[in-house]
């Protein structure tokens, strides 16, 4: 595309040249103060700025803004942004495409997933590894496999001292020059904590336990965080290697968060937490769009509105789901967002596993990438039929979940029937994700 074009596209009438270009900036820091750097592909103007005392902002204070014209500099930037507080520090990236700029919370991510790691691998050896080739580690998260105490999941998290750190981290490790142990590893940003507010936390009264045997029952934990005051756990609610335990006051879980914390059940050592509490509008099934209705959920297989802490998944289907031929009440799905192919649009073949989560409308696909994330192989789905009192065909799938690693196998059929194979095959993804 011509340069005339370009601008014209980007809504910009004009084109400067380098000279010019270089005169705007310089009469930008004579007359802000701020100083302005080049490295590693960015211009970071400010940071901090002039007169700057104190540490550097929180985090949570920084936004990102993309889509930003390629003829826009600093000089014209800065003054939009300025409009809405005093800048601490711009980082202006030196490649960019055009059309309408988008602009929202920045995620201060200190944390990268890193996947394909040898199952035999210790926390200490993770870290050496991931300290000889990059910089600003500052922990390791590594979490048991379930049914074998002694080998890791085959994944891990490595937590930087800041967000830059883990950037630069990601940029090293991702070209794949980097093989421990002789092993590819994948490299990817780990999704956010969820944040949740101080005065929400005070209230929670539900402990999250993780490490636990497979083997090891709900009457068992029970039991055991009964030990220091009796009758003081309302119920327990057990996933594979981790569960839920209510109790009937504050106070108590508190108290027994730290007494649990590291102990030993089944000959497994538990970690103890305050669970954190859903947020209803950002929670697993709220992203169906309002689809789901009350007598629907429980055949889903989700909890009661009091389990609220049940496990994030993530966004799942879109798509509303059908039981027996029947749609769910609820508002129309959202229609979903196109956008126009502009001559000059550069098109990068990309792999559906680099993908977000969110990019995801359907259970199916969501339940393959977190195989996938996992190390685990592909879902098997297995289709039985049986057929209705009026001669209808019903339909239901099981899902076979296999661990490549350990051999591991788990299964998950949902206890409600279809009328036909696509509503099944998403039931039963569903269904699985929820018990995963």
């Amino acid at each position: 595309m011509h340069e005339e074009n370009k601008a014209a596209a980007n809504g910009c009438g004009k084109i400067r040249s380098g000279a010019q270009n270089g005169a705007a900036l310089l009469a930008l820091m004579e007359k802000t103060g701020y100083s302005m750097v080049q490295q590693n592909g960015q211009r970071k103007f400010g940071g901090p700025p002039p007169g700057w005392e104190g540490p550097p902002p929180p985090r949570g204070c920084e936004v990102f803004v993309g889509k930003i014209p390629r003829d826009m500099y600093e000089d014209e930037l800065v003054p939009v942004f300025e409009r809405a507080g005093k800048i601490y520090e711009l980082r202006l990236m030196m490649e960019f495409s055009g059309k309408f700029i988008g602009v929202c919370v920045s995620l201060d991510n200190c944390r990268l997933f890193i996947g394909a790691i040898p199952k035999d691998k210790k926390k200490e050896e993770i870290l050496n590894e991931m300290k000889k080739v990059t910089e600003g580690v500052v922990d390791v998260i590594v979490y048991p496999n379930a049914t074998d105490k002694t080998k890791n999941r085959g994944f891990a998290f490595v937590e930087y001292e800041s967000h830059r750190a883990a950037a630069m981290a990601r940029r090293r490790l991702i070209p794949g020059t980097f093989q421990p142990w002789g092993h590819t590893i994948q490299v990817d940003w780990a999704d956010p904590e969820k944040v949740v507010d101080e005065e929400t936390m005070q209230r929670v009264k539900v402990l999250y336990v993780r490490n636990l045997m497979i083997s090891t029952t709900e009457d068992k934990i029970k039991a055991e965080f009964n030990k220091f005051k009796p009758g003081v756990v309302e119920r327990v609610k057990k996933l594979r290697d981790y569960a839920f335990v209510h109790f009937f006051h504050r106070e108590d879980a508190v108290a027994a968060m730290s007494i649990m914390n590291g102990k030993c059940i089944d000959g497994a050592s538990i970690e103890v937490t305050l669970a954190k509490p859903v947020n209803k509008e950002n929670s697993w099934k709220q992203h169906f769009n309002g689809q789901i209705s009350p007598s629907s959920e429980n055949l889903l297989g989700f909890p009661n509105k009091e389990d609220g802490a049940q496990k994030s998944l993530g966004k799942p289907a879109s798509l509303s789901v059908r039981l027996n031929g029947q749609h769910s009440p609820g508002p129309p799905e959202v229609e979903r967002s196109t956008y126009p192919i502009f001559p000059g649009i550069k098109l990068t073949p990309i792999s559906m596993y680099s993908l977000k989560l969110s990019h995801f409308s359907s259970a199916v696909m969501h339940l393959d990438y977190f195989c996938y994330k996992n190390s685990w192989a592909p879902p098997e789905y297995c289709l039985y039929s049986t057929t209705s009192q009026d001669g209808k065909i019903l339909l239901v799938y099981k899902v076979l979940i296999s661990s490549i690693a350990d051999d591991s196998q788990s299964y998950f059929m949902p206890e409600k029937l279809c009328t036909t194979v696509e509503d099944a095959k998403e039931l039963a993804a569903q269904f699985t994700l929820l018990h995963l």
